[in-house]
């Protein structure tokens, strides 16, 4: 199976970083997804149920992000990896996650993770 399910630029404002004042204001995070999962069904169907809900997918990260106040943007892209595999049973995930404007000099700094297996 090669099918993905995309998501991107999904903007969400939460708290993460390690300075004290990070941890008082909400920031900017943009998240990328490419999840692995067999579009045949949805195709035939024409049917949303059969479909991997993006909507849901996307309110599910948002809230994880808000709710876990990471500190490190490496621990915002495990947990939502995580939890994409275990709420949503995706068996493979590409994610990147950025957090624009954290250097001055750059468009965004961010980290990009797979997990799971095609």
């Amino acid at each position: 199976m090669t099918d993905s399910v995309l998501i991107e630029g999904l903007a969400v404002e939460a708290i993460i970083g390690v300075y004290d004042w990070e941890r008082e204001v909400s920031q900017r995070l943009l998240v990328d997804l490419e999840m692995a999962w067999d579009n045949r069904a949805p195709a035939a169907s024409d049917d949303v149920s059969d479909a991997l809900n993006y909507a849901l997918v996307s309110e599910r990260v948002s809230d994880y992000l808000v709710e876990a106040r990471p500190q490190l943007l490496e621990t915002a892209a495990e947990g939502i990896a995580g939890l994409l595999q275990s709420e949503f049973n995706v068996r493979w995930v590409k994610l990147t996650l950025r957090k624009p404007g954290a250097v001055p000099a750059a468009a965004a700094v961010g980290v990009r993770i797979e997990r799971g297996s095609l």
